[in-house]
């Protein structure tokens, strides 16, 4: 079935009469998840929600009228413990978010849509996002991605191997982003090369890092007491335009694959019960 075109591609800028006639079988409900955390000393506290937000924006001129997407209001909070000694950092717990996120998830599946993508921007609510799209998957036989911006791929050569291994937080990756999205909230004149204790890790340890191979449980402070990890002196707002706009084609294709993707696949039952 042909959706025809969306007024919006915002879920609350339709009416709940303009919902009822949408193709709801077909449509794709897209979470965005953020936080509001320390991100050093260069970078506003509202990165992660300004980014995902961003990479939001960013997909919609590659959307075609026929790819049924609608976004949901971006959540602004998240699992950000790692960062609560930090001043002005706003946490929630794993389970105060696991539970906020399955009722959007089952308010969806009432409204009659079964296919639901969970898009987040910070890194310490990852297993978190996992919890939640299987537990969606079991409760409400809807099909669940999650899907992080960082993992869909960068431009190449923009940014170096080590920048990629160590710069987890603030570093050029998101300095440059947010150079180009909210550049009069960037303090250049605190960029730094934040060095990260991942270096240590990685020059001492075969398995023991942040990786899952030997995953420390760890806070920010750990890696830099500066809140920071990665070289934001070679961040520019270039960069960050040119990592939106290929993240932004990129998850669309992931968005054409979920469309794609048959239900009936999940339709299976168990072999024996």
């Amino acid at each position: 079935m042909n959706h025809p075109p969306l007024r919006s591609r915002f879920w609350s800028d339709l009416t709940s009469e303009e919902f009822s006639r949408l193709d709801r079988e077909r449509l794709i409900a897209v979470l965005p998840v953020g936080a509001t955390e320390q991100h050093g000393p260069h970078l506003p506290m509202s990165t992660d929600t300004a980014t995902i937000d961003g990479m939001v924006r960013a997909s919609l001129p590659y959307l075609p009228d026929d790819l049924p997407v609608l976004f949901l209001p971006t959540v602004p909070y998240g699992k950000s413990n790692e960062h609560s000694r930090y001043p002005g950092t706003l946490t929630v717990s794993a389970n105060t978010l696991i539970s906020l996120w399955k009722d959007v998830g089952a308010c969806v599946a009432k409204a009659g849509v079964r296919k639901l993508v969970l898009y987040n921007s910070h890194g310490g609510q990852m297993s978190v996002m996992d919890i939640v799209a299987r537990d969606l998957r079991e409760e409400h036989d809807m099909m669940v991605v999650a899907a992080n911006w960082y993992t869909l791929g960068l431009p190449e050569g923009l940014f170096t191997a080590h920048e990629g291994k160590h710069g987890i937080h603030a570093g050029d990756l998101e300095s440059s982003v947010m150079l180009h999205l909210t550049p009069d909230y960037v303090r250049k004149d605190q960029f730094q090369n934040f060095g990260s204790m991942t270096e240590q890790l990685a020059a001492e340890n075969k398995f023991l890092s942040i990786t899952p191979s030997g995953k420390l449980g760890w806070q920010m402070h750990d890696i830099n007491p500066a809140g920071a990890a990665g070289d934001a002196t070679r961040a520019s707002a270039e960069k960050g335009a040119a990592v939106l706009d290929h993240v932004g084609q990129r998850f669309v294709e992931l968005l054409h694959e979920i469309d794609r993707f048959p239900l009936s696949r999940l339709a299976n039952v168990p072999a024996w019960r």
